[in-house]
């Protein structure tokens, strides 16, 4: 009789013991919960890729002062460059992702993950400034996305060595030295060619929210983003034939294209062209170089998957800080160092400067509209 009580007291303990451990392994395995004061509501996030120093030179600065970001949250696994996320009391944040794909994978996911957030109604502005081609815009210009297309993610050979090369006669010429992954054309035009097989990236193309994209074109298309403009912004502008080169510097709607290798030249801007037009299905426009904002959003799908955010609240703006190749006469080097006679572009401070200008009317929609926003994009 005692063994059998005793055996009963030891059960009862086990079936506790067990239940206690189920549900914290429950707990350590379940998403994050929002029920928690300390998780934070989120209007817009701010996403940008440098910061730390003063105004004109960093992409943060006038976010951070014009919208009062004063509250610090430190977030683990940000870059130690930038290790807190900004916000200001009406839940407008900001966080500096640095430089590169992997960094901004990096940061953002640790954002996501930091459960000092309730992002699921947020809306992402990730912006930053980049090359532009001069076909489609100048410097200065501010461009809202559709698509963003991953430049590296392909095959590459050497310029020098590439099919119809005096290294290699023996196919037709190519343009450039780059091709699918497996292209569906091995044979005729390869580097005009989708993936033969599905690839397991997942990031070379992705497509925005149209009404997202369009409510915003309607609030910042007649933004003036000529007030930074300057003569030398302007001088270097009028070397290029393009007329949408020489013209000032305005809102326009064209597609963004990442690569942590900075290409510039005539060459490998056409291919950009080329690549974005594959991709798209002829529906895209390629116009802004940058380093990151594939890696960006592949984060923020990873984040969508586990159901902590919107991927419809993401939109994506680049302002143009140079161009994507020279102007007639002028070398590629010279253009990429802006170390030629002419010196520079002129356009890192309109670039910086416009990133606020141009994003602020729709930062400020969402705020003072907030109970519109809050349900979706309003009508």
């Amino acid at each position: 009789m005692h063994s059998h009580r005793m055996f009963e007291t030891v059960l009862s303990i086990t079936r506790y013991l067990l239940a206690g451990a189920s549900v914290l392994v429950a707990a350590l395995f379940a998403g994050p919960s929002f029920a928690d004061d300390d998780a934070r509501p989120v209007k817009v996030m701010i996403i940008n890729m440098f910061g730390g120093t003063p105004f004109p030179f960093s992409e943060a600065s006038a976010f951070t002062s014009n919208l009062g970001l004063t509250k610090s949250i430190q977030v683990r696994g940000l870059s130690p460059d930038y290790p807190n996320i900004l916000c200001n009391s009406d839940d407008v944040c900001q966080m500096v992702a640095g430089e590169g794909h992997a960094n901004v994978a990096a940061s953002t996911m640790a954002l996501i993950l930091s459960e000092k957030f309730d992002l699921r109604r947020t809306y992402f502005l990730i912006a930053g400034i980049a090359g532009i081609d001069p076909h489609e815009g100048t410097t200065g210009s501010a461009a809202w996305a559709r698509y963003l297309i991953d430049y590296g993610i392909s095959w590459e050979i050497d310029a020098r060595e590439i099919p119809g090369s005096a290294a290699d006669p023996t196919f037709p010429v190519w343009p450039y030295g780059y091709a699918a992954i497996f292209p569906t054309d091995t044979s005729t035009q390869p580097w005009n060619s989708l993936p033969s097989i599905p690839t397991p990236y997942h990031s070379e193309m992705y497509q925005l929210n149209e009404p997202l994209l369009q409510k915003i074109l309607s609030l910042t298309s007649k933004v003036d983003l000529t007030v930074n403009d300057n003569p030398t912004a302007q001088a270097y502008r009028a070397r290029y034939a393009e007329a949408k080169a020489k013209a000032p510097p305005s809102v326009i709607q064209c597609d963004t294209m990442a690569g942590d290798t900075w290409f510039h030249g005539i060459k490998l801007g056409e291919r950009a062209t080329a690549w974005t037009t594959l991709w798209t299905n002829g529906k895209g426009t390629y116009c802004t170089t940058q380093q990151e904002d594939n890696a960006t959003y592949m984060a923020l799908t990873r984040g969508a998957i586990s159901g902590l955010v919107d991927l419809d609240r993401v939109a994506v703006l680049r302002t143009a800080s140079n161009f994507d190749r020279p102007y007639p006469g002028e070398s590629a080097w010279h253009s990429l160092c802006g170390c030629g006679p002419e010196g520079g572009s002129g356009g890192f401070v309109p670039a910086i400067s416009n990133l606020w200008i141009a994003s602020a009317p729709f930062i400020k929609d969402v705020v003072v509209h907030w109970d519109q926003w809050k349900h979706g994009v309003p009508k």
